[in-house]
């Protein structure tokens, strides 16, 4: 990467890097690594690995600090739907990250920038070069300031409550199978898609509108619920 483009990512991040390096690799995707002859350079997987753990870890301190009562469970369930796919990607876009990205010819033909699982493998990649860069508070002080937001937005445990395992368990027990959820309607830009999704359990049907399929999901998975267990 260029330069230019390596310190304006960097303006973004809040982050000055002592070895550009641990960045250049955190952007390098297998797919140019494979186009390439230096048998010596390394794509960002190795990089994900560890971020992903680092995420995990700063996430973890940051709900046990929000919420000091919360259960084990709760809080895994929290983490969870925190640091998934499609939240580490909508944050790599706050950033542009895709755009700073080293693609084979075949993932940028493909609008490879645009997709969720590159997005969210490649910030994930950045957080561990910070960390091996700058040491965990450097990766922390960055993963607050994208997460607090989020956090910000929980008023409780329940909020992330996993209501497509809620209903599974009471669909089987009560009505001897599960749900099916099906995709009705899109709208918006590829950026900022609504997704609408139909629930059906036997005579039981319900919709659920969200960011992403999965909040869909859940979205109405919680109206099932409230229809089969009233004040659940």
């Amino acid at each position: 990467m260029s330069v230019t483009d390596r310190e304006e990512l960097q303006e973004k991040l809040l982050y000055k890097f002592e070895n550009n390096l641990f960045l250049d690799e955190a952007l390098r995707h297998s797919s140019y690594v494979n186009e390439q002859t230096d048998d010596d350079l390394r794509d960002n997987e190795r990089l994900e690995f560890l971020g992903d753990a680092v995420l995990n870890l700063a996430v973890g301190d940051l709900l046990m600090k929000h919420y000091p009562d919360a259960k084990e469970g709760d809080l895994s369930r929290m983490r969870a739907n925190l640091v998934n796919e499609t939240q580490l990607a909508d944050i790599s876009r706050t950033i542009n990250l895709g755009s700073y990205l080293e693609l084979g010819k075949g993932e940028i033909q493909t609008n490879g920038r645009e997709k969720n699982s590159i997005l969210a493998n490649a910030f994930e990649a950045v957080m561990a070069a910070v960390y091996l860069d700058g040491g965990f508070k450097a990766a922390f002080n960055i993963i607050e300031s994208h997460f607090s937001p989020l956090l910000a937005s929980i008023t409780t445990p329940a909020a992330t409550y996993d209501y497509k395992s809620r209903l599974q368990e009471l669909a089987q027990i009560s009505h001897g199978e599960i749900p099916s959820y099906t995709v009705i309607h899109e709208s918006g830009p590829d950026h900022d898609k609504t997704f609408g999704v139909q629930l059906k359990l036997k005579d039981l049907q319900t919709q659920g509108e969200g960011k992403s399929k999965k909040t869909a999901e859940q979205d109405a998975a919680q109206k099932a619920l409230e229809l089969l267990k009233p004040g659940l």
